[in-house]
């Protein structure tokens, strides 16, 4: 089956699909980041990365009816293999507290969310297992935030051909988030074995990102737009009719 023809995204594709997210590492990332807005990595430019960066940060909505919930990690999972922009193929985002699931963070949510759109029999693509293994390779997942190393992991396992991620680990530890201290890079330097080739693209459209994270313990720091403060919470702000 020519690789193409498995992602011919239908028009609307089930929203059914969740998740949270963490990182960590305890010190500075190796990872150089992309910040530069002329680079153009795998033939694909920056614009086009802020694009979908921006639809992770939507996921929260898409998936949870709330543009800034307290743990906001939301990420999508893109086919660049067609021409333009590219194919949405699934999304998720953190919904850990909502189903009582600690391991649902927004990539592992959308890793399986796609493998289930994947092998639904009367769904878009209809594989089989194991053409929806093979599917993950010519993938790439755009994560809001730097991934913990069990998504991080997850990636290496699912041989995604790119992972891009936007506030790093480094910034959520330094503005008050718990995380296990192990960056995306040495998650994927200890990966040597498994013959994988994702290639990791850090610190994306942070200017966006950061600020769905710095407000949780940060009373003075502004909320996301769209939400506004009560106390110490963000909320979605009223629209009026």
């Amino acid at each position: 089956m020519h690789l193409q023809s498995l992602f011919v995204l239908a028009a609307t594709l089930p929203l059914a699909w969740t998740h949270q997210h963490h990182g960590g590492i305890g010190r500075r990332s190796e990872q150089a980041p992309m910040s530069q807005p002329g680079l153009s990595i795998n033939g694909i430019p920056y614009s086009t990365r802020a694009y979908w960066m921006r639809k992770a940060n939507q996921a929260l909505f898409d998936v949870l009816g709330d543009a800034c919930p307290f743990a906001a990690f939301g990420t999508v999972i893109v086919n660049h293999t067609v021409d333009g922009l590219g194919d949405l193929v699934c999304i998720g985002a953190n919904t850990n507290k909502v189903t009582g699931n600690p391991t649902l963070h927004g990539e592992m949510a959308a890793i399986q969310n796609c493998s289930e759109i994947f092998t639904d029999p009367s769904g878009p693509y209809n594989m089989t297992a194991a053409e929806a293994l093979d599917a993950f390779s010519q993938l790439s997942l755009y994560t809001n935030a730097e991934s913990c190393p069990m998504c991080a992991s997850a990636i290496q396992w699912s041989g995604f051909a790119e992972y891009i991620y936007g506030t790093s680990i480094d910034t959520l530890i330094e503005k008050g988030w718990g995380q296990i201290r192990i960056g995306s890079m040495e998650v994927f330097r200890q990966s040597f074995d498994m013959g994988t080739t994702t290639r990791l693209i850090g610190e994306v459209l942070t200017n966006e990102t950061d600020p769905y994270f710095l407000w949780q313990y940060d009373p003075s720091y502004s909320c996301p737009e769209g939400c506004s403060r009560s106390g110490s919470t963000c909320s979605n702000t009223p629209t009026t009719a």
